[in-house]
């Protein structure tokens, strides 16, 4: 069988990098094979933690794709568009540096994914005004969320599984990681420079009509922004809270969105339009694929292969912690890989070996799911959720157009991680 799951899994893998079919019958198809031929069962598809489908990753999704929806209506996301866009003079560069930090700092505190369903409606109508290609800037908001993120214990959802298993709190990854974070998104806006250079040209014309815009104009519906600003603020210090008041962030979202709708007075369909149907079925097709390597130990042999291939050497441990981690992370959703790989971590640092008490391997854990995430265009929740928006406007993200640049972002963050751990030896 586990043959069977790497035949299937690789498969598939190689259909959506190749984008000769939809991702989403890619993932699906991928996941009914490995249903069909007894790799994975219904009880493992749909209802195991550990190699089924992620239900609060997907009504995550869904809770605030209702409320991005019903937020639209409001006009706010024009308003932002217009201030970002005045506020950088309609400099393409400086529009993607102020939407990357606004990005990354949010990621920090809320959870990335939800971070990016905000901000790419107002990325897609900055570019629209100022007459820019979009898809550079979402790529560069993706890769930005998935960097400030990796800050804090709710930034990202491996972080979360590391939490609970070393017992490292909330300051602790504030202090361990905030600090080279900060390095590592001025590194990156210093690169975009770079990268995205070709796009960041924009046209005169509308960039002199966009300064001579009120943006308070924009605001089509006061009364509504003012209810869905006060139900979003209950859902953002819902998922800071979410500790203390014992909801998961996927359960305070689908409460944000039932009390939103109840309070708008909008019609289904005017909310219902903006979720992103394609991308939660690709995500379920994906979390059954990966299953299957769970299930069928592929992932748990990898994870147990990097450990012990080190020896008693930590700085050798943690560089193959760092770097295995974002090489696998890069491929399979780095939840279940940082899943499996917490509880050898643990053993390591709470055993009796040369590593007892070593909580640079954790860092070294952290780092290495979540930047090794930006490396490929399924390699994060985020990347996924940006190319399904990108898609529905009319501005498609190929795989390899996205890790064309998420590659290069993904080892030059790495690479500042990899003096930072040393140094902790």
């Amino acid at each position: 069988m586990m043959i069977a799951a790497i035949i299937v899994f690789t498969i598939a893998y190689v259909l959506i990098a190749s984008e000769r079919i939809n991702r989403v019958v890619a993932a699906l198809a991928g996941a009914g094979v490995v249903l069909a031929i007894g790799v994975v069962g219904a009880n493992d598809a749909f209802f195991s933690k550990e190699t089924g489908i992620d239900w609060n990753v997907i009504f995550l999704l869904f809770g605030m794709m209702v409320i991005v929806g019903v937020l639209r209506q409001t006009g706010v996301f024009e308003y932002v568009a217009i201030w970002a866009a005045k506020k950088a003079k309609g400099r393409p560069f400086r529009v993607l540096t102020l939407l990357c930090l606004i990005t990354a700092v949010a990621s920090a505190g809320l959870d990335n994914v939800t971070t990016v369903l905000l901000v790419a409606p107002v990325t897609l109508l900055v570019c629209e005004r100022i007459g820019v290609r979009p898809v550079p800037f979402l790529i560069a908001e993706a890769l930005a969320s998935n960097i400030g993120g990796t800050a804090t214990l709710v930034g990202d959802p491996p972080n979360l599984i590391v939490a609970s298993r070393s017992g490292l709190g909330f300051n602790d990854f504030l202090i361990n990681l905030g600090p080279i974070v900060v390095l590592m998104l001025i590194a990156f806006v210093a690169l975009s420079r770079f990268l995205f250079r070709k796009d960041f040209v924009a046209n005169p014309d509308q960039v002199a009509q966009v300064m001579e815009l009120d943006e308070r104009e924009a605001i089509q519906d006061r009364s509504l922004l003012i209810r869905s600003l006060a139900v979003l603020a209950l859902v953002l210090a819902g998922f800071t809270l979410h500790s203390v008041i014992g909801l998961e962030p996927s359960v305070v979202a689908l409460l944000g969105a039932g009390l939103l709708i109840l309070v708008s007075g909008l019609q289904p369909q005017s909310y219902l339009a903006e979720i992103e149907w394609e991308t939660l079925l690709f995500f379920a097709g994906l979390f059954i694929l990966v299953g299957s390597l769970v299930k069928t130990g592929v992932i748990g042999y990898l994870a147990a292969w990097m450990v012990q291939a080190t020896g008693d050497n930590v700085p050798a441990a943690m560089m193959l912690i760092l770097w295995g981690s974002a090489g696998l992370s890069a491929i399979v959703d780095n939840i279940p890989f940082v899943a499996t790989m917490a509880p050898v971590v643990g053993e390591l640092v709470n055993g009796n070996g040369p590593f007892v008490g070593q909580n640079g391997l954790w860092w070294a854990l952290v780092l290495g799911a979540d930047l090794g995430g930006n490396a490929t265009a399924i390699g994060a929740s985020a990347n996924v959720v940006v190319a399904g928006i990108a898609k529905k406007s009319g501005h498609p993200i190929s795989f390899w157009e996205f890790t064309r640049y998420g590659a290069v972002v993904a080892l030059v963050t790495l690479g500042i991680a990899t003096p930072y751990l040393l140094l902790r030896c």
